[in-house]
């Protein structure tokens, strides 16, 4: 399993089966935690939804929060440069320098 520190992670396919496991272990420590924990304290997470859920990118965010973190995102693909045909894996590697610029 690679270190995810610096990594864009835009889709399921960017992570391997150690990955998720370890993901799941990690998660699974973190379920038992009460009260919430200030591990990701100094992290911003980019919030890139393009398709509408509500649900999901709130949780996300919330958990962000939770963690200590702080967010920033997107909502409407219509308000991003996706309108005059930038990727999303472009608009990733953006988001990754400005996410490491303001930690």
């Amino acid at each position: 399993m690679r270190s995810f520190k610096g990594r864009s992670i835009i889709s399921i396919k960017d992570f391997s089966k150690a990955d998720v496991i370890k993901i799941l272990e990690t998660a699974k420590k973190i379920e038992n935690i009460k009260g919430p924990k200030r591990h990701l304290q100094g992290y911003n997470m980019a919030s890139l939804f393009y398709e509408p859920s509500t649900r999901t990118r709130l949780s996300f965010e919330s958990a962000m929060m939770w963690m200590g973190g702080s967010v920033i995102g997107v909502t409407d693909p219509s308000t991003t440069s996706a309108k005059k045909g930038e990727t999303l894996y472009d608009t990733a590697r953006w988001w990754r320098h400005i996410l490491m610029w303001s930690s």
